[in-house]
């Protein structure tokens, strides 16, 4: 069997390089490709005993996805004094104010960011945060009632692979990011956690529960974050 870990080079249609990192993974069932917008690299993922070869020439067929994926998340946007980011899908404009107090508030299409300008970016984070966890413990704890399923603690951080995770004992933590997304993506991404709730697995029962709880469209959710959800890591602090 080759290394769990290689690095090869990806050419795009567009004759520009790419690095891809192919990792094998025992419990991996089938091909996971990935693109790191941060790095400017593709990350595969295969099953332990995939052939190598059919694996590359796999993800040599995903260049367009990739070169869109790049176009997406070129370069890292420093949250600050005039940079603009997503809110629940609007894009909003960072204004500080000046003024004395330290607070953070939303309106029409600006963010009014109290204090000296130097500190509006990490200000405009913390806000964002609070922002996430209030939304998100809301609406899972809701969700989870409503459908009498034992939830634990909701929690917050910032995983670059998964926006939600289940545990067994019933704590669900997000991604704080979920919150630059639209309602939707974020809504679907608590109806998926809360499903685990039930079914702590991907078989179908737990899909069709997802189904059922779900306020709209899973797969149009899913959709979007396997479309833009690498995007909403750019938007960073120094």
């Amino acid at each position: 069997m080759s290394s769990a870990r290689s690095e090869h080079v990806l050419r795009l249609a567009n004759g520009e390089a790419v690095p891809l990192i192919v990792q094998r993974h025992a419990r991996a069932r089938r091909m996971r490709l990935r693109f790191d917008g941060l790095a400017d690299r593709a990350l595969l993922t295969i099953p332990a005993r995939a052939a190598l070869k059919r694996a590359l020439a796999w993800a040599g067929e995903q260049s367009d996805w990739i070169e869109g994926q790049r176009g997406r998340t070129a370069g890292l946007v420093l949250l600050g004094d005039g940079a603009s980011l997503p809110v629940e899908g609007a894009m909003l404009r960072i204004v500080a104010t000046g003024g004395t107090g330290r607070q953070v508030r939303r309106e029409g299409d600006r963010l009014l960011v109290g204090g000296p300008a130097v500190h509006a970016g990490a200000r405009v984070v913390r806000w964002l945060k609070a922002e996430a966890k209030a939304a998100l413990t809301v609406e899972t704890r809701a969700l989870a009632a409503a459908h009498g399923l034992p939830l634990g603690r909701v929690s917050i951080g910032d995983p670059r692979g998964r926006w939600g995770s289940c545990s067994a004992r019933g704590d669900i933590r997000y991604s704080w990011r979920l919150i630059l997304a639209p309602p939707f993506v974020r809504l679907a991404t608590v109806a998926h956690e809360v499903a685990h709730l039930r079914h702590m697995n991907h078989g179908s029962e737990f899909h069709a529960f997802v189904h059922t709880i779900a306020s709209g469209d899973p797969e149009a959710a899913r959709a979007w974050l396997r479309r833009e959800g690498a995007g909403l890591h750019r938007y960073r602090v120094i």
